[in-house]
């Protein structure tokens, strides 16, 4: 029973930097913008946390930063794919490599520094439920904080007018543009606001998860909430099981090794990226499953041209 509970536990806290970063995406390719530059946006999240908390005491301010660090380079991406109608697979690609290497240069002089992190907190009553307790309700303010965007993010794309313009622009954007929806607009405010949480990411990830700065931490993460999008159909709601199963997977190697399975390490944390190979499979049989994505999604819009 313990090891389940500390399973589930460490689930939910693995998922979170998988979820926002998933988000973040989702409501980026609901308008029709592919961002393939999620990990390179999640690294230099991580790495400005890190360094902005390590500078000014307060780990608020760094994942305030890692969110700016994502829109930054989110904005570079609307720039060349919305405003210049580039290929945005190309574009998206660039911020991977761009953000590897800048994160790397930067945050040399912060590897094996100790920044001030966001700790978990008990939830007065709540925590002291048997079972479910421990594993939803000891965790620090941003999982929380992620749930909640997760439900806001729903009402907004499925309850709002702004909501049926995001996916209007991302399904037709030249029937958007006929009713008089701003496309490139509406574009480029999900893009940064998706780029923004895709630092927050990031982030998290060094602040509150691994608690570390290292180059390259993120590990395909970014990749990882790339498949996760497809998983979850390109609904928010779905994005919470697809994130926190997918931490379970990335956390199970240590918490099966704690309790004496001698499988090899290098073997269990496969297991994430084989998944995410078949997640990626399954999206040949979309269709099928209701898991289309936008039909104008990496399409690049020219006004006035049918």
């Amino acid at each position: 029973m313990e090891f389940l509970i500390s399973l589930l536990q460490a689930s939910i806290r693995a998922g979170t930097p998988l979820l926002f970063a998933t988000l973040g995406e989702t409501i980026t390719e609901k308008s029709g913008i592919l961002n393939l530059g999620v990990e390179g946006l999640m690294i230099m999240g991580a790495m400005s946390g890190f360094a902005l908390s390590f500078v000014t005491g307060n780990p608020w301010i760094g994942i305030l930063a890692g969110g700016i660090a994502g829109l930054t380079l989110a904005f570079i991406h609307g720039f060349f794919s919305i405003t210049l109608k580039v290929d945005q697979t190309v574009s998206g690609l660039m911020l991977v490599l761009f953000g590897m290497g800048l994160s790397g240069l930067m945050g040399k002089n912060y590897i094996g520094k100790v920044a001030t992190y966001i700790d978990p907190i008990s939830i007065p009553f709540l925590s002291s439920i048997p079972f479910l307790g421990k594993i939803f309700f000891t965790h620090d303010l941003l999982v929380y904080l992620s749930l909640l965007l997760t439900a806001f993010l729903w009402f907004i794309l499925y309850k709002t007018s702004f909501g049926l313009s995001i996916i209007a622009s991302g399904e037709n954007p030249e029937a958007a543009d006929t009713a008089g929806i701003n496309v490139d607009f509406v574009r480029y405010i999900c893009l940064l606001a998706g780029g923004f949480l895709i630092g927050v990411g990031g982030a998290y990830l060094s602040l509150a998860y691994a608690k570390l700065w290292t180059e390259g931490m993120t590990a395909g993460r970014g990749w990882i909430c790339l498949a996760l999008v497809i998983f979850s159909g390109w609904m928010p709601q779905r994005a919470v099981i697809g994130a926190y199963l997918f931490g379970g997977l990335d956390v199970q190697s240590f918490k099966l090794q704690a309790i004496g399975f001698t499988i090899p390490y290098q073997l269990l944390k496969m297991i994430p990226y084989i998944a995410t190979i078949l997640v990626l499979l399954l999206s040949l049989v979309r269709e099928k499953y209701k898991l289309r994505a936008p039909s104008a999604l990496g399409k690049p819009y020219f006004r006035g041209e049918r």
